[in-house]
């Protein structure tokens, strides 16, 4: 008899998993999410074997259940499995962005026979749904685990074992220590993203100029605010000690920059910009964060007509697949800038690679 895996939240993550689970087992994929259109895009695109009507039906013989929802509904769903009969020695685990809160409300499925490991794959894409799900997504991302403290090790490994197919780097942390640095990597940045554009909408009622000048650099930097409001709500309320840590230390940091540029400090600010710039650009480019990348490709074009469809056809010849095209700058006799936007590092190498071999300059930044 085939082994059974329950995923309840069929979107982007819990579509992905479950096509993963699929390319290495041959085991039966059921599903159930709230949403009757993505059970049913879900079915049909055979990222699932078959639907259930019930979390409770669906679990009796799972041997692996994977709870891709909200960190609240996560939380939610745990204490319902509390209440249910659930197969001895099956393991739990869920996806979220945050794991303290989850994995001590996990502590009550101790009684009920089973293991539950938390798990946050970190990785993402800008699409979301089932109908995005690619069995790699996390390909080459970091995978944490995060079982609680006496958890089987052999609980620990199965579950890996199930999961090897999403081609991640798994790693173990406390519960504790994955929402710390969460937040700082992850958590953190969207409030700074969100607090920048506030800013600006401020700005805007007394001089609308700035919503355009805004449409560039300023838009980019800031496109994490634009993510789920409800789920960075969740997280936030989730991972509060965190935030509150992190917010203090933000405004000793910002305090700082203050009282360099109130005394015109000069090579305080300079070493203050090089030091950032030295950290940052000593980040790993290749490896996928918390914070889900674009791979983007600047391409220094002329002013010509039919440049842009030029580069598009050298990248169709090599079956190179576009997520976005973007004009940065084209104005006349001088020379414009592309970024071409693409799904994976390797992607982005092979257009480097046939656009330069045509003799366009491009960078990456």
């Amino acid at each position: 008899m085939k082994r059974t895996v329950l995923i309840v939240g069929l979107g982007l993550i819990g579509g992905s998993i479950a096509l993963s689970i699929r390319e290495e087992h041959d085991a039966l994929i059921r599903g159930f999410d709230i949403s009757e259109e993505q059970l049913k895009m879900a079915l049909s695109l055979e990222v699932i074997d078959e639907a259930v009507s019930s979390i409770e039906e669906g679990i009796k013989e799972a041997d692996l259940i994977i709870l891709a929802t909200p960190v609240l509904k996560t939380e939610q769903l745990i204490g319902d499995l509390a209440r249910y009969d659930l197969k001895p020695g099956a393991i739990v685990t869920d996806v979220g962005s945050t794991k303290t809160r989850i994995v001590e409300q996990a502590d009550c499925l101790k009684a009920k026979g089973v293991s539950f490991i938390g798990g946050h794959p970190m990785a993402g894409s800008h699409k979301s749904g089932v109908e995005a799900a690619r069995a790699h997504l996390f390909e080459n991302a970091f995978y944490i685990l995060t079982p609680a403290e006496g958890t089987d090790v052999r609980a620990i490994i199965q579950l890996q074992n199930w999961l090897k197919g999403t081609k991640a780097t798994f790693i173990e942390l406390s519960p504790t220590q994955h929402d710390r640095l969460a937040g700082a990597v992850s958590h953190f940045p969207h409030i700074i993203a969100a607090s920048l554009v506030h800013q600006v909408a401020k700005i805007e009622e007394e001089d609308p100029l700035i919503s355009r000048l805004a449409a560039g650099g300023f838009r980019d930097i800031t496109r994490i605010a634009s993510s789920s409001p409800t789920m960075w709500r969740d997280i936030l309320l989730h991972n509060k000690e965190s935030m509150l840590q992190l917010l203090k230390s933000w405004m000793n940091e910002m305090d700082t920059v203050k009282t360099m540029i109130e005394a015109e400090n000069a090579n305080d600010i300079y070493t203050y910009f090089q030091d950032a710039k030295s950290f940052r650009d000593g980040l790993p480019v290749r490896e996928k964060g918390a914070i889900p990348a674009f791979y983007d490709l600047f391409v220094d074009v002329p002013d010509h007509p039919g440049v842009i469809s030029d580069v598009t056809s050298i990248l169709a010849q090599y079956q190179i697949s576009l997520t976005n095209i973007r004009i940065l700058e084209i104005r006349e006799n001088i020379m414009g800038v592309l970024r071409l936007s693409f799904r994976s590092e390797e992607d982005r190498q092979r257009a480097r690679l046939n656009l330069e071999q045509e003799m366009y300059e491009t960078y990456i930044m």
